[in-house]
């Protein structure tokens, strides 16, 4: 897979997207990166703890997946940004940040068709 080519694609999708990463189920990181003249809000101890707990609560909706189904996204909203996870494919997560005012239904929508 190339995950390079995802997240230049993703990044590209909406100017509002923050950061785009892209990670294994184990919180591996493939690719990542913050968009040029973005600030980081996090610190890079922060930012890996936030991953991390996306990824554990990814996994942790998944268990209820024959009851409920396959997880599409899940859509985190904070005073300062939205946090979008979703599925890559069975095996990695694709994890986006945005401004508030950000359009967070096209950018899924976009996303989960530029991604597959």
């Amino acid at each position: 897979m190339d995950y390079k080519s995802i997240h230049g694609k993703v990044m590209n999708l909406d100017p509002k997207i923050r950061l785009v990463t892209i990670c294994d189920l184990n919180g591996n990181i493939m690719h990542s990166g913050h968009r040029e003249g973005v600030e980081n809000l996090l610190s890079p101890e922060e930012s890996k703890k936030s991953l991390e707990l996306a990824v554990n609560a990814w996994k942790t909706r998944s268990t209820l997946q024959s009851k409920i189904g396959k997880g599409k996204y899940v859509l985190a909203e904070y005073e300062k940004i939205k946090r979008i996870t979703m599925p890559l494919d069975d095996g990695h997560i694709l994890y986006i940040t945005t401004e508030t005012d950000a359009d967070h239904s096209k950018i899924i929508e976009y996303a989960r068709r530029e991604a597959g």
